[in-house]
């Protein structure tokens, strides 16, 4: 066979992630932010002697960091979309990304409840009216960054036919969505802990907000630790499975072995055996995979026939 007449049944491994995505724009701006909000904040917090807007700044502080993360996860998933080294494209570079990025979180969480307890042991004087303006611009930040990322964080993956898969696919998008909502959070905290700590002399209240704040990124950072390790352990997806077996399988067909798992955002590899007594074409059952399961960009069939 002819080299030119074989590139009709090759195909490219870039399935779309050579794209720009609408994340990664949004992103860098809501690091250009955060970035600078986490300075002021640090700053203040260490001037004003408060441990809730201290937290709320290495909170911030830990986010751009990740967010830089997803960034750069972006960009080097699309610069090596067509890279031929990478077996099946580079989705699994966004799971990567916030896999990392939850990491961060929890290390900073555990610096955080350290800090905290420190501070209850030797209390430290804030001043309050400083420390409370800083914390308001603070949630002013992070509302303007979580309405930039917002319409991107919800961009559900609708089912298409009967494939039943409507999670959130973008695992950067997420990560930088929920780390935007947890800074959110923080700052509420750190204006309450304050004004707490101003009016009724609860000085307590800021280094406990540094550990419910701690708690509260612990919990995100556990979540999304746990969604994007089942990528990167290529986790089997069960429903998808069930729609395979249910495209191919009938009276006299059966599927044999069967593995399907996510290469990316929303879109997943399989291999499938299928064992028949007079078994049809591959491309014949892949073309009724793929009908059934749009988001099955790499389909591998084998047909076994049996006496």
């Amino acid at each position: 066979m002819h080299h030119e007449r074989l590139d009709h049944w090759q195909h490219d491994h870039t399935f779309g992630q050579d794209l720009k995505r609408s994340g990664e724009t949004r992103t860098l701006i809501v690091v250009g932010l955060t970035l600078t909000m986490m300075v002021w904040e640090i700053l203040a917090g260490i001037v004003y002697g408060s441990m809730a807007l201290l937290a709320d700044g290495l909170h911030m502080g830990s986010h751009a960091v990740a967010l830089g993360i997803a960034a750069f996860a972006y960009a080097y998933a699309r610069k090596n979309a067509g890279n031929a080294r990478f077996s099946f494209g580079t989705g699994k570079v966004n799971a990567l990304g916030g896999f990392t990025g939850a990491v961060l979180l929890a290390v900073f969480a555990l610096y955080m409840v350290i800090e905290s307890i420190g501070r209850f042991i030797q209390p430290v004087p804030i001043s309050f009216n400083g420390a409370i303006f800083v914390a308001i611009i603070g949630l002013g930040i992070n509302g303007v960054s979580a309405r930039i990322l917002g319409d991107a964080g919800h961009d559900h993956g609708h089912s298409h036919g009967h494939d039943h898969h409507h999670h959130h696919h973008d695992h950067n998008r997420r990560a930088a969505y929920l780390h935007v909502l947890a800074d959110a959070l923080t700052s509420v905290l750190a204006i309450i802990a304050l004004l707490a700590g101003k009016y009724a002399g609860w000085n307590w209240m800021d280094p406990m907000m540094g550990i419910i704040g701690a708690i509260l990124v612990t919990r995100w950072s556990w979540q999304l630790l746990r969604d994007t390790s089942k990528v990167l352990l290529d986790e089997q997806d069960q429903d998808m499975e069930e729609a395979v077996k249910q495209a191919v399988e009938g009276d006299e067909t059966k599927v044999s072995d069967l593995h399907v798992w996510a290469i990316g955002p929303d879109i997943h590899a399989a291999i499938v055996s299928v064992v028949s007594h007079q078994p049809d074409s591959p491309s014949a059952y892949k073309e009724r995979i793929q009908a059934r399961c749009q988001s099955l960009v790499h389909v591998t069939v084998e047909t076994l026939q049996c006496d």
